[in-house]
């Protein structure tokens, strides 16, 4: 079904990658891509304001759809007005579906061709999410994008049941495509198949039938060596339709970014770069800073010199590491913030390398002087 609300449009492309630039229209604004999305898991990106996401420029967040459902509830979202109102970012915001945490968090989980039952990780509370559990939540959440309820089977199972799961994930893309009709929302199904390529391709050909404007490659960064990762990257990529959008789901290291993008991806969301930030690790030009080590002591330089967030602009390394010393939370915002920071300048930096069609050789660069792997 077309929706009018949504449109993707390639603009730029790498004459030697995958690598493109393209614009994705959404009801609360146009995304340029290749973008990266900051997580805010329950509702808020932990230890950001909204306003300071807007400072480092971010320009789409996502929601957890699980952790909404448990706290505080999908409801109560729905009567403040939405995930937009409630926590007042009037820029597009994307929400999973909740299955990799049905799948992955919960203290156990039951299987079976309607649905999953599962129990709370807060409080062993039972639930039971299907296909049109999850649209309807979503619903209520107001986002703008939504996630096609899957089931991301664990690296490592064999190929009959990794099949099996791809079946059952196709079959409830089809629930979830009839039970969703808010055309102020973006249905994105989600292509499976574990580490097998020809179910990654079969997979691939069922959800370029069914996507409007973009879709979802998920179960990669899964506990996989990266090498395999780019392999499975590498099988799809010649394979994507140039106008649908494509978010390779949880990945957001700068490596795997930049490689991403040369395989022709468009967006990407990660946890890593704010609990990193939490825990006292920036990332920087130069490659990681741990602040909390002794050697920043009476180190008064600027964490990042070609960084112009915030942090960088107004506080030296001494300073940032007595705030972890101390266990003043200043410090997790301040690192939050520059790492959000970071990584929306680093698309910005592999977007001027497509339009100057180096991506190859941006890659190289990057990759020689920050050692990041």
């Amino acid at each position: 079904m077309e929706n009018k609300n949504f449109s993707f449009t390639e603009k730029v492309k790498s004459s030697n990658t995958y690598g493109r630039i393209g614009v994705l229209h959404t009801p609360h604004g146009d995304i340029e891509t290749p973008v990266f999305m900051p997580v805010g898991t329950r509702a808020t990106v932990k230890a950001v304001e909204p306003r300071e996401l807007e400072e480092v420029k971010a320009q789409i967040i996502l929601s957890n759809t699980y952790h909404c459902y448990l706290r505080p509830g999908a409801d109560l979202v729905a009567k403040a007005g939405g995930l937009h109102k409630f926590m007042n970012w009037n820029h597009p915001i994307l929400t999973d579906s909740g299955g990799f945490q049905v799948f992955s968090l919960s203290k156990l989980n039951k299987i079976t061709e309607e649905g999953v039952e599962f129990k709370s990780h807060l409080d062993g509370s039972t639930h039971f999410f299907t296909p049109e559990k999850s649209m309807e939540i979503q619903n209520k959440l107001g986002s703008d994008i939504i996630m096609a309820f899957d089931e991301c089977s664990t690296y490592g199972v064999d190929h009959k049941y990794a099949e099996e799961a791809l079946a059952r994930t196709e079959r409830w893309l089809d629930r979830c495509i009839a039970y969703h009709k808010n055309d102020k929302q973006l249905l994105f199904p989600i292509v499976q198949g574990n580490f097998y390529d020809d179910l990654r391709l079969k997979a691939l050909e069922n959800v370029k039938k069914k996507a409007t404007v973009g879709f979802s490659i998920g179960g990669l960064s899964v506990g996989e060596p990266k090498k395999r990762m780019y392999e499975i990257m590498d099988v799809l990529a010649p394979n994507y339709p140039a106008d649908k959008v494509r978010y390779l789901m949880g990945v957001g290291t700068p490596d795997c970014i930049i490689e991403g993008v040369i395989r022709g991806i468009d967006m990407f969301d990660c946890v890593l770069p704010t609990r990193n930030a939490r825990n006292g690790t920036a990332l920087t030009s130069k490659g990681k800073v741990v602040v909390k080590n002794g050697k920043y002591k009476e180190d008064f330089t600027t964490l990042d010199d070609e960084c112009d967030c915030y942090c960088c602009k107004n506080f030296t390394k001494a300073y940032l590491r007595h705030l972890f010393n101390v266990d003043e939370i200043l410090g997790a915002q301040l690192l939050s913030i520059h790492n959000i920071r970071y990584l929306t300048h680093f698309m910005e930096q592999i977007k001027q390398a497509i339009r100057e069609d180096r991506l190859l050789e941006f890659r190289e660069e990057y990759l020689k002087k920050t050692n990041y792997k």
